[in-house]
């Protein structure tokens, strides 16, 4: 590396080392606190992920020239996230600590390079969203009536199948066993972490249809309710064929692996799908796809 260039990074290690002055005592309690719940598994996955993106990006972000500063707005972002970092971490506040780092951030592109700098690498920037903890009242409201749809649907199918099952509410019956649907079997934090799955492969695959990667990103949510129930199904049959300490054995071992499994695969299979449709309205047209 050049001296000039060595010059060049010198402002980012300076930013890096910041971070890590700041933040990682907040990694650290969330490690040994929500990063360990069902809830917030995806936590240090979203983190890997995002600081890989950066990553990715970096080589680009570095060629972009340099932009005027927006000091009229990176300021205030820094010093807001700034205060926001200290009063979520002093009142024990982890969605404030969590949401700090993304005005931090886009503060700090603003000031040191632009916003056309912040273009390149908005994604990493946006995808960190799906590390913020949600409110608790938000999550409690939307949760159950998702819990009950998955409840619902796991039990007709498998109804359907010939199997012996009842519901009431979110507790299913299935022979001599009963099961409780959980939050982390259907809530609002697994289906943002699905959601995070599925945004990272419209961003990693970078279709240039724009008709796939609407249509794509729309059908993300109903991919992610299906990979729930597929979930739930899955743990209810385990739990059936095998007992209730084989349940609780795959809720905790393999339910998280399964659902992440079950997304993607659906998503792939649905993009192929696209694919499928755009060649087909392509080649009608007469315009390669």
């Amino acid at each position: 590396m050049t001296t000039f260039a060595m010059r060049a990074q010198l402002p980012w290690l300076v930013v890096l080392a910041g971070l890590l002055f700041l933040y990682t005592p907040m990694v650290v309690d969330f490690a040994t606190g929500i990063w360990r719940t069902e809830e917030q598994f995806h936590g240090p996955l979203v983190l890997g992920i995002a600081i890989w993106l950066i990553m990715r990006k970096w080589s680009a972000f570095s060629q972009v020239e340099h932009d005027q500063p927006l000091s009229i707005l990176g300021w205030p972002l820094f010093v807001g996230g700034c205060l926001m970092y200290v009063l979520g971490r002093s009142q024990g506040i982890d969605g404030a600590q969590a949401f700090s780092l993304i005005p931090v951030l886009i503060g700090t592109i603003l000031l040191l390079r632009g916003p056309h700098s912040l273009k390149v690498i908005w994604f990493p920037v946006f995808f960190l969203f799906f590390l913020v903890p949600l409110p608790g009242p938000l999550v409690d409201a939307l949760t159950m009536p998702m819990k009950i749809a998955v409840s619902y649907v796991a039990e007709s199918t498998l109804f359907a199948l010939g199997y012996p099952i009842a519901r009431a509410g979110v507790i299913i019956q299935i022979g001599q066993y009963q099961l409780l649907v959980a939050d982390a079997c259907a809530g609002l934090q697994t289906l943002l972490a699905l959601e995070s799955l599925g945004l990272l492969y419209l961003n990693v695959v970078s279709h240039t249809s724009l008709l796939r990667n609407i249509t794509l990103a729309i059908l993300i949510v109903p991919i992610s309710f299906a990979a729930n129930v597929i979930r739930v199904i899955v743990l209810t049959l385990v739990t059936y064929h095998f007992g209730d300490a084989a349940g609780q054995g795959f809720l905790h071992g393999f339910a998280g692996m399964v659902l992440f499994v079950s997304a993607l695969l659906i998503i792939i299979a649905v993009d192929a799908l696209l694919r499928l449709i755009v060649a087909r309205r392509a080649s009608a047209s007469g315009v390669r796809a």
